[in-house]
Protein backbone atom coordinates (compact mmCIF):
# COMPACT_ATOMS: atom_id res chain seq x y z
CA UNK A 1 0.00 0.00 0.00
CA UNK A 2 2.88 2.40 0.83
CA UNK A 3 6.23 2.00 -0.95
CA UNK A 4 9.26 4.16 -0.17
CA UNK A 5 12.57 3.57 -1.95
CA UNK A 6 15.87 5.36 -1.27
CA UNK A 7 13.95 8.50 -0.33
CA UNK A 8 16.08 11.58 0.36
CA UNK A 9 15.09 15.15 1.16
CA UNK A 10 17.63 17.96 1.44
CA UNK A 11 17.15 21.54 2.57
CA UNK A 12 20.39 23.10 1.40
CA UNK A 13 23.17 21.39 3.34
CA UNK A 14 20.70 19.79 5.77
CA UNK A 15 19.68 16.20 4.99
CA UNK A 16 16.29 15.74 6.66
CA UNK A 17 15.56 12.30 5.17
CA UNK A 18 18.54 10.13 4.26
CA UNK A 19 18.07 7.23 1.80
CA UNK A 20 14.92 5.91 3.48
CA UNK A 21 13.31 2.65 2.25
CA UNK A 22 10.32 0.75 3.66
CA UNK A 23 7.01 -0.86 2.68
CA UNK A 24 3.64 -0.91 4.45
CA UNK A 25 1.10 -3.57 3.52
CA UNK A 26 -2.66 -3.07 3.42
CA UNK A 27 -4.46 -2.71 6.76
CA UNK A 28 -3.24 -2.31 10.34
CA UNK A 29 -1.59 0.55 12.20
CA UNK A 30 2.07 1.41 11.66
CA UNK A 31 3.89 3.54 14.20
CA UNK A 32 6.41 5.94 12.65
CA UNK A 33 8.56 6.70 15.64
CA UNK A 34 11.52 8.96 16.27
CA UNK A 35 12.80 11.90 18.32
CA UNK A 36 11.99 15.48 17.34
CA UNK A 37 13.92 16.39 14.20
CA UNK A 38 14.32 12.76 13.08
CA UNK A 39 12.62 13.32 9.71
CA UNK A 40 9.14 11.96 10.51
CA UNK A 41 7.13 15.00 9.44
CA UNK A 42 9.25 15.53 6.32
CA UNK A 43 8.63 11.93 5.22
CA UNK A 44 4.91 12.30 5.89
CA UNK A 45 4.71 15.53 3.88
CA UNK A 46 6.34 13.79 0.92
CA UNK A 47 3.88 10.89 1.17
CA UNK A 48 0.92 13.29 1.39
CA UNK A 49 2.21 15.29 -1.63
CA UNK A 50 2.93 18.49 0.28
CA UNK A 51 6.68 18.37 -0.48
CA UNK A 52 8.62 16.77 -3.35
CA UNK A 53 11.56 14.53 -2.54
CA UNK A 54 15.10 15.46 -3.56
CA UNK A 55 15.64 11.91 -4.83
CA UNK A 56 14.23 8.41 -4.49
CA UNK A 57 10.64 7.27 -4.89
CA UNK A 58 7.40 7.15 -2.88
CA UNK A 59 4.05 5.70 -3.91
CA UNK A 60 0.67 5.00 -2.33
CA UNK A 61 -1.77 2.39 -3.67
CA UNK A 62 0.47 2.09 -6.74
CA UNK A 63 0.42 5.82 -7.59
CA UNK A 64 3.58 7.93 -7.55
CA UNK A 65 3.49 10.74 -4.99
CA UNK A 66 5.23 13.17 -7.38
CA UNK A 67 3.93 12.42 -10.89
CA UNK A 68 0.44 11.23 -9.86
CA UNK A 69 -0.18 13.43 -6.85
CA UNK A 70 -3.90 13.98 -7.50
CA UNK A 71 -4.54 10.23 -7.52
CA UNK A 72 -2.55 9.89 -4.29
CA UNK A 73 -4.51 12.72 -2.62
CA UNK A 74 -7.81 10.99 -3.45
CA UNK A 75 -6.63 7.92 -1.53
CA UNK A 76 -5.00 9.61 1.46
CA UNK A 77 -6.43 11.22 4.57
CA UNK A 78 -3.88 13.45 6.28
CA UNK A 79 -4.02 14.94 9.77
CA UNK A 80 -1.04 17.30 10.26
CA UNK A 81 0.34 18.06 13.70
CA UNK A 82 -1.03 21.63 13.57
CA UNK A 83 -4.45 21.25 11.98
CA UNK A 84 -5.22 24.16 9.60
CA UNK A 85 -8.86 25.19 10.17
CA UNK A 86 -11.07 28.21 9.49
CA UNK A 87 -12.07 29.47 12.97
CA UNK A 88 -15.00 31.53 11.65
CA UNK A 89 -16.68 28.47 10.11
CA UNK A 90 -18.98 26.16 12.01
CA UNK A 91 -17.96 22.51 12.15
CA UNK A 92 -20.71 21.36 9.76
CA UNK A 93 -19.96 24.22 7.38
CA UNK A 94 -16.25 23.42 7.36
CA UNK A 95 -16.74 19.70 6.72
CA UNK A 96 -19.25 20.49 3.96
CA UNK A 97 -16.69 22.83 2.37
CA UNK A 98 -13.99 20.15 2.55
CA UNK A 99 -16.35 17.63 0.99
CA UNK A 100 -16.98 19.98 -1.93
CA UNK A 101 -13.23 20.34 -2.48
CA UNK A 102 -13.02 16.54 -2.76
CA UNK A 103 -15.79 16.48 -5.38
CA UNK A 104 -18.36 14.80 -3.12
CA UNK A 105 -22.03 15.28 -4.02
CA UNK A 106 -24.59 16.81 -1.63
CA UNK A 107 -26.06 13.51 -0.47
CA UNK A 108 -22.63 11.94 -0.07
CA UNK A 109 -21.41 14.95 1.92
CA UNK A 110 -24.44 14.91 4.20
CA UNK A 111 -24.03 11.21 5.01
CA UNK A 112 -20.27 11.59 5.49
CA UNK A 113 -20.67 14.54 7.90
CA UNK A 114 -23.09 12.52 10.02
CA UNK A 115 -20.73 9.52 10.01
CA UNK A 116 -17.51 11.34 10.89
CA UNK A 117 -19.01 13.62 13.55
CA UNK A 118 -20.42 10.55 15.29
CA UNK A 119 -17.09 8.70 15.09
CA UNK A 120 -15.07 11.68 16.32
CA UNK A 121 -17.50 12.63 19.13
CA UNK A 122 -18.42 15.95 17.54
CA UNK A 123 -22.21 15.57 17.27
CA UNK A 124 -22.87 18.04 20.09
CA UNK A 125 -20.53 20.62 18.53
CA UNK A 126 -21.43 20.32 14.85
CA UNK A 127 -23.12 23.77 14.71
CA UNK A 128 -20.56 25.58 16.86
CA UNK A 129 -17.93 27.92 15.35
CA UNK A 130 -14.53 26.22 15.22
CA UNK A 131 -12.92 29.26 16.87
CA UNK A 132 -14.93 28.54 20.04
CA UNK A 133 -13.65 24.96 20.33
CA UNK A 134 -10.79 23.80 22.55
CA UNK A 135 -7.54 22.60 21.00
CA UNK A 136 -8.58 19.00 21.59
CA UNK A 137 -11.93 19.56 19.89
CA UNK A 138 -10.23 21.20 16.90
CA UNK A 139 -7.99 18.14 16.66
CA UNK A 140 -11.15 16.03 16.41
CA UNK A 141 -12.42 18.24 13.58
CA UNK A 142 -9.16 17.66 11.72
CA UNK A 143 -9.49 13.91 12.19
CA UNK A 144 -13.11 14.00 10.99
CA UNK A 145 -11.96 15.84 7.87
CA UNK A 146 -9.17 13.29 7.27
CA UNK A 147 -11.54 10.29 7.25
CA UNK A 148 -14.48 11.97 5.55
CA UNK A 149 -13.79 10.52 2.08
CA UNK A 150 -13.02 6.99 3.40
CA UNK A 151 -9.37 7.04 2.30
CA UNK A 152 -7.40 3.85 1.73
CA UNK A 153 -4.45 5.31 3.66
CA UNK A 154 -4.70 7.48 6.74
CA UNK A 155 -1.62 9.46 7.81
CA UNK A 156 -1.72 10.95 11.30
CA UNK A 157 1.02 13.26 12.58
CA UNK A 158 0.94 13.42 16.42
CA UNK A 159 -2.86 12.84 16.52
CA UNK A 160 -3.27 13.09 20.33
CA UNK A 161 -1.48 16.42 20.81
CA UNK A 162 -3.61 18.67 23.04
CA UNK A 163 -6.10 15.97 24.08
CA UNK A 164 -6.98 15.18 27.69
CA UNK A 165 -6.42 11.62 29.03
CA UNK A 166 -9.99 10.50 28.27
CA UNK A 167 -9.83 11.89 24.74
CA UNK A 168 -6.43 10.24 24.20
CA UNK A 169 -7.86 6.85 25.14
CA UNK A 170 -10.89 7.37 22.88
CA UNK A 171 -8.65 8.47 19.99
CA UNK A 172 -6.40 5.42 20.40
CA UNK A 173 -9.43 3.15 20.26
CA UNK A 174 -10.67 4.96 17.14
CA UNK A 175 -7.27 4.59 15.45
CA UNK A 176 -7.26 0.85 16.18
CA UNK A 177 -10.77 0.60 14.72
CA UNK A 178 -9.71 2.56 11.63
CA UNK A 179 -6.80 0.15 11.19
CA UNK A 180 -9.32 -2.64 10.52
CA UNK A 181 -10.55 -0.86 7.38
CA UNK A 182 -7.69 1.46 6.39
CA UNK A 183 -3.90 1.46 6.33
CA UNK A 184 -2.95 3.84 9.13
CA UNK A 185 0.46 5.46 9.52
CA UNK A 186 0.80 7.17 12.88
CA UNK A 187 3.75 9.47 13.52
CA UNK A 188 4.79 10.14 17.11
CA UNK A 189 7.75 10.63 19.41
CA UNK A 190 5.73 9.22 22.34
CA UNK A 191 6.70 5.56 22.66
CA UNK A 192 3.84 4.61 24.99
CA UNK A 193 1.29 5.89 22.47
CA UNK A 194 2.79 3.81 19.67
CA UNK A 195 3.05 0.74 21.88
CA UNK A 196 -0.63 1.03 22.89
CA UNK A 197 -1.96 1.68 19.40
CA UNK A 198 0.21 0.13 16.69
CA UNK A 199 0.74 -3.36 15.28
CA UNK A 200 4.28 -2.62 14.13
CA UNK A 201 6.70 0.28 14.15
CA UNK A 202 9.52 1.91 12.25
CA UNK A 203 12.02 3.88 14.33
CA UNK A 204 14.02 6.59 12.57
CA UNK A 205 16.78 8.92 13.74
CA UNK A 206 18.78 11.49 11.78
CA UNK A 207 16.63 10.68 8.75
CA UNK A 208 17.51 6.96 8.71
CA UNK A 209 15.73 3.79 9.83
CA UNK A 210 17.40 2.33 12.93
CA UNK A 211 14.86 -0.42 13.74
CA UNK A 212 11.59 -1.87 12.43
CA UNK A 213 9.26 -4.78 13.13
CA UNK A 214 6.27 -5.78 15.20
CA UNK A 215 6.08 -4.45 18.75
CA UNK A 216 7.01 -7.87 20.11
CA UNK A 217 9.96 -8.16 17.72
CA UNK A 218 11.31 -4.82 18.93
CA UNK A 219 10.92 -5.91 22.56
CA UNK A 220 12.72 -9.17 21.82
CA UNK A 221 15.49 -7.33 20.02
CA UNK A 222 16.11 -5.18 23.08
CA UNK A 223 16.03 -8.13 25.47
CA UNK A 224 18.85 -9.83 23.52
CA UNK A 225 21.00 -6.70 23.78
CA UNK A 226 21.27 -6.79 27.55
CA UNK A 227 18.85 -6.45 30.44
CA UNK A 228 18.86 -5.66 34.13
CA UNK A 229 18.47 -7.74 37.26
CA UNK A 230 17.16 -6.01 40.37
CA UNK A 231 17.93 -7.24 43.90
CA UNK A 232 17.20 -5.75 47.32
CA UNK A 233 19.10 -7.04 50.35
CA UNK A 234 19.80 -6.07 53.96
CA UNK A 235 23.57 -5.54 54.17
CA UNK A 236 26.10 -2.77 53.97
CA UNK A 237 26.35 -0.92 50.67
CA UNK A 238 30.10 -1.49 50.32
CA UNK A 239 29.71 -5.21 50.98
CA UNK A 240 26.98 -5.58 48.36
CA UNK A 241 28.90 -3.60 45.75
CA UNK A 242 32.16 -5.50 46.25
CA UNK A 243 30.33 -8.86 46.27
CA UNK A 244 28.42 -8.11 43.05
CA UNK A 245 31.64 -7.18 41.26
CA UNK A 246 32.86 -10.77 41.71
CA UNK A 247 30.10 -12.09 39.42
CA UNK A 248 30.69 -12.82 35.73
CA UNK A 249 28.79 -11.25 32.83
CA UNK A 250 28.21 -7.83 34.39
CA UNK A 251 28.35 -4.66 32.29
CA UNK A 252 27.32 -2.06 34.88
CA UNK A 253 26.23 -1.75 38.52
CA UNK A 254 23.98 0.74 40.26
CA UNK A 255 23.87 0.48 44.09
CA UNK A 256 21.73 2.63 46.43
CA UNK A 257 21.03 2.30 50.17
CA UNK A 258 17.91 3.36 52.07
CA UNK A 259 16.73 2.53 55.62
CA UNK A 260 19.12 -0.39 55.99
CA UNK A 261 18.22 -1.95 52.63
CA UNK A 262 20.47 -1.92 49.57
CA UNK A 263 18.98 -1.87 46.09
CA UNK A 264 21.23 -3.37 43.43
CA UNK A 265 20.56 -2.91 39.70
CA UNK A 266 22.86 -5.04 37.53
CA UNK A 267 23.07 -4.57 33.75
CA UNK A 268 24.23 -7.84 32.19
CA UNK A 269 26.03 -8.66 28.98
CA UNK A 270 23.96 -10.23 26.19
CA UNK A 271 21.01 -12.24 27.47
CA UNK A 272 22.78 -13.52 30.61
CA UNK A 273 20.50 -14.09 33.62
CA UNK A 274 22.41 -13.81 36.90
CA UNK A 275 19.52 -14.21 39.34
CA UNK A 276 20.74 -17.62 40.49
CA UNK A 277 24.26 -16.25 41.01
CA UNK A 278 22.91 -13.34 43.05
CA UNK A 279 20.80 -15.71 45.17
CA UNK A 280 23.84 -17.89 45.90
CA UNK A 281 25.92 -14.79 46.70
CA UNK A 282 23.37 -13.43 49.17
CA UNK A 283 23.01 -16.84 50.84
CA UNK A 284 26.79 -17.33 51.22
CA UNK A 285 27.22 -13.80 52.65
CA UNK A 286 24.25 -14.09 55.01
CA UNK A 287 22.32 -11.23 53.45
CA UNK A 288 18.54 -11.02 53.85
CA UNK A 289 17.11 -11.07 50.32
CA UNK A 290 13.82 -9.20 49.96
CA UNK A 291 13.56 -8.88 46.17
CA UNK A 292 15.12 -10.54 43.14
CA UNK A 293 13.74 -10.06 39.63
CA UNK A 294 14.73 -9.57 36.03
CA UNK A 295 13.32 -6.54 34.29
CA UNK A 296 11.31 -7.19 31.16
CA UNK A 297 12.27 -5.76 27.79
CA UNK A 298 11.84 -1.98 27.90
CA UNK A 299 11.03 -0.35 24.58
CA UNK A 300 11.76 3.09 25.95
CA UNK A 301 15.35 2.08 26.79
CA UNK A 302 15.67 0.44 23.36
CA UNK A 303 14.37 3.59 21.65
CA UNK A 304 16.85 5.81 23.53
CA UNK A 305 19.69 3.41 22.79
CA UNK A 306 19.20 3.05 19.03
CA UNK A 307 18.43 6.74 18.41
CA UNK A 308 21.48 7.80 20.43
CA UNK A 309 23.66 5.41 18.43
CA UNK A 310 22.34 6.81 15.15
CA UNK A 311 22.85 10.40 16.32
CA UNK A 312 26.47 9.57 17.15
CA UNK A 313 26.99 8.00 13.70
CA UNK A 314 25.46 11.05 12.03
CA UNK A 315 27.81 13.30 13.99
CA UNK A 316 30.79 11.23 12.90
CA UNK A 317 29.70 11.35 9.25
CA UNK A 318 29.30 15.11 9.51
CA UNK A 319 32.78 15.58 10.94
CA UNK A 320 34.31 13.37 8.19
CA UNK A 321 32.55 15.32 5.44
CA UNK A 322 33.49 18.69 6.94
Amino acid sequence: MIRVGNLTKRYGSLVAVDDLSFEVERGGVLGFLGPNGAGKTTTIRILSCYHPASSGSASIAGFDCYSQSMEVRRRVGYLPESTPLYPEMRVREYLNFRGKLRGMGWGERSAAIKRVTDRCWLTAFVDRPIGQLSKGMRQRVGLADAIMHEPQVLILDEPTIGLDPTQIRETRNLIKELGEHHTVMLSSHILHEVEQTCDRAIIIASGRIVASGSMQELRNRFSTQGGRVIAEVRASQNEVESGAKTLDGIEALDVAASNGWVRLAVKTLGDRDIREDLFKLSTSRGWTLRELRREGANLEDFFIQVTAEQAQKAKQRSSINA
